[in-house]
């Protein structure tokens, strides 16, 4: 069993959670190409070791949070709310 730790409820089984993709910042829109867009939309590094992700918690808090996993071993070493909610805490 992969246990996730959600910031605000505690580790919990995965499948409490829906993975949302690799964390990154969104192009601005008024001046991203089409092509920035694609890299954005569907371009993913899926590389194995350490990932930066998004997750949300739809069958507890229903929040947005983001974490530090590793992709072969499901380790995660860094759990908080995501940057734009983040107010210095870490789980």
């Amino acid at each position: 069993m992969i246990l996730i730790p959600c910031p605000w409820c505690g580790s919990r089984n995965v499948q409490e959670f829906r993975y949302v993709g690799e964390a990154g910042s969104r192009p601005d829109p008024n001046a991203a190409t089409p092509e920035e867009w694609r890299d954005y939309l569907y371009m993913r590094s899926n590389a194995a070791g350490w990932a930066t992700e998004s997750w949300f918690h739809p069958a507890g808090c229903r929040r947005y949070f983001t974490i530090e996993r590793h992709t072969v071993s499901n380790e995660v070493r860094v759990s908080r709310p995501p940057a734009a909610q983040s107010s210095g805490l870490e789980a």
